[in-house]
């Protein structure tokens, strides 16, 4: 276990939300070249992977200076969900978050994720069981509710149970999961988003942080939710429009932006390119989460195809990153939500 007592407290103001295939390590050494303050999430880990997996790099390696992150687990199983809370701990996340939201056949199979709603016995003995072996926080992230459960007095059951199990911080998405009859991309999607249902849930539970998530696309509107809520999770738009973290630190914690322009963003993350190409990373499984650095700006499409055409090739290092920044022009107008 982590002994550092001397860790500080996280704000949870802003964070990214945990997406797989995106939010891996390499995403997010790319974002902190844009925000230093946003709380980042891996990608849901499962307790299998942790404890079964091989090596264990491959699920739990991270950047120092990816922090404060945490990881998102997905489980059931009290004891293995400690037990894996107790491994982050002592590889050093600062906050240990149980996936009670994705809605995919594959995790519902072996009672992962939102069709945990129906469970919140499971969840709550899950929160109790991991919180006695780890110091740091560990939070909950669901759903307004699954299937055919009332929105509201389903959703303050859950809440009220995992809560009295010790949980403090629960981050809503803002819909509904259809488990039947509803693809997980659609989920993403279809249902419709209740935002006030989250903001009654925090003036329901003053003492609890209530964080939402689920199809906010700019910092105004995040700014917005403040005045509900205490935190904003935002995911799609923080990958496919990184550009929009470039100004959460100044615009959502007082502090100052770390990137001024999205070419200084590209050219900060070159050592740690130049690191995992040399630990065996191949270029285009790091650029791809730069893809839409320049969205929207002129040269942005020659900068997506170069990368997209070259990255892959055998051998492909620092050179392909430099000559598709040399496509887009260095003045470019401010574009932050």
């Amino acid at each position: 276990m982590n002994t550092d007592t001397a860790r500080p407290a996280l704000d949870r103001t802003f964070s990214v939300a945990p997406m797989m295939d995106w939010t891996t390590r390499d995403y997010r050494a790319f974002a902190r070249t844009l925000t230093r303050c946003a709380l980042l999430y891996t990608e849901m880990v499962t307790t299998g992977a942790i404890l079964y997996g091989s090596p264990r790099e491959r699920f739990l390696g991270h950047d120092p200076v990816e922090h404060p992150l945490a990881l998102q687990l997905g489980g059931s199983d009290a004891g293995a969900l400690a037990e894996c809370a107790a491994i982050a701990e002592s590889w050093g996340y600062d906050e240990v978050n149980l996936n009670v939201g994705c809605p995919s056949d594959r995790v519902q199979n072996n009672l992962i994720g939102a069709c945990l709603m129906a469970h919140p016995d499971k969840v709550a003995a899950a929160v109790k069981a991991m919180q006695a072996q780890v110091s740091i926080p560990v939070t909950v992230k669901c759903r307004i509710g699954i299937d055919d459960q009332d929105e509201d007095a389903d959703l303050a059951r859950f809440v009220e149970q995992v809560a009295e199990a010790g949980c403090q911080t629960f981050i809503v998405h803002a819909r509904k999961a259809w488990l039947e009859g509803l693809s997980p991309k659609e989920n993403r999607d279809v249902p419709p988003l209740n935002y006030p249902r989250v903001h009654r849930l925090k003036a329901q539970y003053p003492s609890l942080h209530i964080g939402i998530n689920g199809g906010i696309k700019d910092l105004a509107e995040c700014r917005t939710q403040l005045d509900d809520v205490d935190s904003v999770m935002v995911g799609r738009e923080a990958y496919q429009n990184p550009w929009l973290l470039s100004s959460v630190d100044s615009r959502l914690y007082g502090q100052s932006d770390p990137a001024s322009s999205r070419h200084e963003a590209a050219r900060a993350l070159r050592p740690y390119i130049a690191r995992r190409l040399e630990e065996g990373a191949r270029l285009n499984h790091l650029t791809r989460h730069l893809l839409g650095l320049f969205q929207g700006c002129p040269g942005g499409r020659r900068f997506r195809r170069h990368l997209s055409e070259n990255a892959h090739r055998d051998g492909a290092g620092l050179a392909v990153v430099d000559d598709a920044l040399g496509l887009v022009p260095e003045t470019q107008p401010a574009m932050a939500g």
